[in-house]
């Protein structure tokens, strides 16, 4: 009788506590065992275009070096000198400027073919004032567009011609006028001849869409969305020792089926296939928003227009953010596929603040939880912040969250240098204790969410890329929440996992 009692105490405190442990550190227990370890691979490229992973999705668009973001430069045959922002915007256009640098690029928003918008250093659109060429407006208007016109498609000189039907000229070095009606000829002293440099340009999602137009663009996108990626491509996945796939989306899916310009319709159609696939074979998917409006960090991969970082220096584009995020955890929630929604990915710091970022990450939460308990929420670790652990505190006090960290030794003057060995022992070393400086008893868990078998080595053999294949996954195999490879279809061999795998450069 009396062992009876006291097994029933037991039971009673036991319960208590399990109780008390839910209610006030169940947090920390929910979000230290996740129900598996992701072992994943990105799909980067499908939903979100980077140009450089399918390079001949852009060689049907006319006149594709003049794309949006593209950095232009213009020396004036008559100066010598390069058309320069003053200032870097805000004030008149000069011709004064022996060499070239960030006042004197101008960024391109494309109109058409021919047909464009200059941003200068400072965000403002290169326009007219009178007669004179000036950069002092924040909003593009169709006074300030102009056309680009090449003497031929093999020489660097144009002329620029302004929406008031005149020609920009160099009369002095601090002179630069709309006001030539008509010329002939490219001589060397016609101050309405510039030679063009391009120094960098951009090949994204609003790149690809914008360069074909309103008529081309869906009939290019939906080929693309129906062949690059494939169900054979899931049951691929699914065979070669993979659990799970992170999906890249841009923000206007949720727009879908009618997104802004020059977005088009289709996207989400593919997501919902993607569902479908990976429900028939077993397959979790993490929704990574990857584009956020307004771009989080200026690069392609976000569909920036021109490398410009405006996301959350607004409240507008926060909000806007959390919409999207709202939306798709709405749509999928009651598919068993849905495992986790990675709220923004790589934002760039200083940019994108601490402040914009945790207000942004406790609303996208909340965004989840409001249509499901179980999905893991992630927080993407900023570019170049010196802090890993700088969402801790936000994520902590959250159920069942993740911090996404990218490790590469791809980029970087740091990595150049380094021979085979001396990349893997980093990764042993560096990376290892990276990790365990992140891993703690009752924090978020840990998703190395982008990692390649690639980097600045030149010469390496098979046997080199397979050892440092091998070096990633056994320590990446300690993240506590998984990680995932990018990315799965690449046109460069070591970048794309269904190459590595065919060719035997990786298993797991």
């Amino acid at each position: 009788m009396t062992s009876c009692i006291n097994l029933k105490i037991w039971l009673l405190n036991l319960t208590i506590f399990t109780m008390f442990a839910i209610t006030y550190g169940g947090r920390h227990l929910l979000t230290q065992n996740p129900e598996f370890q992701v072992k994943a691979v990105n799909l980067g490229g499908w939903l979100v275009t980077e140009g450089w992973m399918k390079p001949s999705l852009f060689d049907g668009i006319p006149n594709k070096d003049l794309l949006d973001g593209t950095g232009l430069q213009f020396k004036s045959v008559t100066t010598g000198k390069y058309l320069c922002a003053e200032s870097g915007g805000g004030t008149i256009l000069v011709a004064n400027r022996s060499t070239a640098s960030g006042w004197e690029t101008f960024s391109l928003w494309r109109i058409n073919e021919n047909a464009f918008r200059f941003r200068v250093f400072n965000k403002q659109f290169v326009g007219l004032n009178g007669i004179n060429a000036v950069a002092l407006t924040n909003t593009p208007t169709d006074s300030a567009t102009f056309d680009v016109i090449k003497e031929s498609d093999s020489s660097n000189r144009v002329r620029i011609k302004a929406s008031n039907g005149y020609y920009l000229q160099a009369k002095t070095e601090v002179l630069v006028t709309a006001d030539v009606s008509h010329v002939s000829g490219w001589r060397e002293d016609d101050p309405t001849v510039f030679e063009m440099r391009i120094t960098g340009g951009l090949k994204g999602e609003f790149q690809l869409t914008n360069g074909y137009g309103p008529i081309k663009a869906p009939q290019i996108m939906k080929e693309h969305w129906s062949t690059f990626i494939v169900e054979e491509d899931f049951k691929f996945i699914a065979n070669n020792g993979l659990n799970a796939v992170r999906i890249p989306v841009g923000w206007w899916i949720a727009s879908d089926p009618s997104p802004p310009r020059p977005y088009v319709e289709g996207s989400l159609n593919t997501l919902d296939n993607a569902f479908l696939w990976a429900e028939k074979y077993g397959l979790k998917i993490i929704i990574d928003l990857h584009a956020a409006p307004g771009s989080q960090n200026g690069d392609e991969h976000s569909s920036s227009r021109d490398g410009s970082l405006e996301w959350g220096q607004s409240d507008e584009t926060i909000q806007q953010t959390v919409q999207v995020i709202d939306f798709l955890t709405a749509r999928y929630t009651k598919s068993p596929s849905l495992y986790a929604v990675a709220l923004l990915n790589e934002p760039r710091s200083p940019g994108a603040t601490l402040e914009s970022l945790n207000k942004y990450y406790k609303a996208g939460y909340e965004a989840v939880r409001k249509h499901s308990s179980k999905a893991y929420v992630v927080f993407s670790n900023r570019l170049s912040s010196p802090d890993p652990r700088e969402f801790f505190n936000v994520a902590n006090g959250l159920t069942r969250t993740v911090i996404d960290v990218h490790y590469y030794n791809a980029f970087g003057d740091f990595f150049k240098s380094m021979t085979a060995q001396q990349n893997i022992d980093y990764i042993y070393n560096d990376r290892k204790a990276e990790l365990n400086y992140l891993t703690t008893s009752n924090g978020p868990l840990v998703l190395v969410g982008e990692w390649v078998a690639e980097w600045q080595l030149q010469g390496a053999t098979k046997e080199d890329y397979q050892r440092f294949a091998k070096a990633q996954l056994d320590v990446y195999g300690q993240a506590t929440f998984g990680w995932a490879y990018w990315s799965y279809k690449n046109s460069v061999n070591h970048w794309s996992m269904e190459w590595m795998i065919k060719n035997g450069y990786i298993k797991f």
